[in-house]
């Protein structure tokens, strides 16, 4: 298949699966939070997760392919990605999770008289707070997600442009909602989420985002070796920033990640999960900065 073709099919699905309008976020970071197989609830009780992920913005890319670095005045954006969540299912029909991120992110760019300026930062990041509903089917394999973004992460540090800053400092709407399916020691989940900024801060306004993930597992390994091979196929729409602090010819894009996994179940209580997300097809607004991977590492604990 020709890259013509390609290009094309990549569009055709963005068309289908996400609707049209101002989608947005200048890191990509909410692929983390679909795919989350471990996370979607299959009984009342408790759950505890940390998890670690690892990005490394360090190559430019223009429109459909890599672009020359002296094109973007950014050169690296490297984040380590730590977060909390809690999660809790007061019943078979309503829960609530919450998650509390803090991010280290080191920034290198090129100051304004042509030398490299770098700075590292470490902070709280925005607050993510869940309602879920899981009465749509007796087995718990449908579920809805609704909440808020708060804008608890800092967004004022230094060298850091606004669509680079660890918080967005809007406070944003998160719609989402996933479907589970098992059969002959295999199954499959497919889950999405929306995020929609409600304001606009010091004059910047994050634009919406939509992820989707779509994966299967086998879990015939899993009475033997206590492992859960898995194999998920993820999207990414961002759209435009706004606002006269933004960026809005280099900010945007559409991805598509492939995103083998495993999941490793300790004991009846713990669990770890890992996966390694690579993109296959990407197209950017302007010029940008992507990451060749991104990894995930998370471990479980229910009571």
């Amino acid at each position: 298949m020709t890259r013509k073709c390609i290009d094309s099919v990549f569009a055709l699905l963005c068309v289908l699966l996400f609707p049209a309008g101002t989608l947005a976020c200048a890191c990509g970071c909410n692929v983390f939070t679909v795919g989350a197989r471990w996370s979607m609830p299959t009984s009342a009780g408790f759950e505890a997760f940390l998890q670690y992920n690892y990005m490394d913005q360090s190559r430019n890319w223009g429109n459909w392919q890599s672009a020359p670095s002296d094109a973007n005045q950014d050169q690296e954006i490297r984040t380590n990605f730590y977060t909390l969540g809690l999660q809790y299912m007061v019943d078979r029909d309503w829960g609530v999770m919450a998650e509390a991120p803090v991010w280290n992110r080191y920034f290198r760019t090129i100051a304004d008289d042509g030398s490299f300026a770098s700075a590292t930062h470490t902070s709280f990041g925005d607050l993510r707070l869940f309602g879920m509903y899981t009465g749509l089917s007796e087995d718990m394999s449908t579920g809805l997600q609704f909440g808020l973004k708060l804008p608890t992460g800092a967004f004022n540090e230094s060298l850091l442009d606004r669509d680079t800053q660890i918080g967005t400092g809007s406070t944003d709407l998160l719609l989402g909602g996933y479907k589970m399916g098992q059969e002959n020691g295999w199954g499959w989940y497919a889950q999405v989420m929306w995020q929609h900024a409600f304001n606009e801060r010091d004059g910047y306004r994050p634009g919406d985002s939509f992820d989707v993930n779509i994966g299967a597992h086998y879990d015939g390994l899993l009475n033997i070796l206590r492992i859960v091979p898995l194999f998920q196929l993820q999207g990414s729409l961002r759209g435009i920033d706004s606002g006269e602090n933004a960026n809005p010819g280099d900010t945007g894009y559409e991805r598509l990640f492939v995103s083998p996994g495993l999941q490793v179940v300790a004991t009846s209580h713990l669990s770890l999960y890992a996966d390694l997300k690579i993109p296959i097809v990407t197209h950017v607004r302007g010029n940008q900065l992507v990451a060749p991977a991104l990894v995930n590492i998370t471990m479980g604990f229910n009571f």
